[in-house]
């Protein structure tokens, strides 16, 4: 999702992130002004409270409250029945995007597959027969966020393979459940 702002905002954006930047420079804060956030002047006190106690934006369980601000349509998708849980505070939005970085999609490693591997480590392969769009991008097949199709599919089967796979691509075998030996 892009986030705008008008011209006055960008301007007070850009202003206040040069106060905060001074001291919160490098580490993980090293790509701000490369990420999206910083590149649509998205202001430091857009999400943080300065100098707070219980700053919410660090907080498990109320993360999800500031980044769904602007990004409803992912918090939609993480109440929805098949998610990471999120909204039960056992990961948060920065368990898997780092919005400080110049990284694709904000993730806190460099791929989509990298970042689900750092959980998901048993997927990683290699298997006898790979499927290769896991070794693309989990995203092919996966919504990360949240579906009501179990096991976070983008589609149920046999729609979601069908995608890629036609019954034209395998002609020994009709696209059904088999009821018998197949070829």
């Amino acid at each position: 999702t892009d986030i705008t702002f008008d011209k006055k905002s960008k301007t007070d954006a850009t202003s206040k992130n040069e106060v905060c930047l001074t001291c919160h420079q490098g580490s993980k804060r090293i790509g701000w002004q490369g990420s999206k956030h910083g590149l649509n002047d998205v202001a430091c006190t857009s999400c943080h409270q300065v100098h707070a106690k219980n700053d919410k934006v660090m907080g498990k369980f109320t993360q999800i409250e500031v980044c769904s601000t602007c990004h409803k349509e992912q918090r939609t998708q993480v109440n929805k029945p098949s998610h990471h849980p999120i909204v039960e505070g056992k990961m948060n939005c920065a368990s898997c995007h780092n919005v400080h970085s110049d990284t694709p999609k904000q993730l806190v490693k460099d791929s989509t597959n990298d970042t689900c591997y750092t959980c998901h480590m048993e997927k990683r392969g290699p298997f006898v027969h790979n499927h290769q769009p896991v070794t693309e991008d989990c995203g092919i097949c996966h919504q990360p966020h949240g579906t009501s199709i179990s096991g976070m599919l983008k589609s149920r089967a046999p729609f979601l393979c069908q995608e890629c796979h036609s019954q034209s691509g395998h002609p020994g075998q009709v696209f059904a459940l088999p009821s018998g030996r197949t070829t």
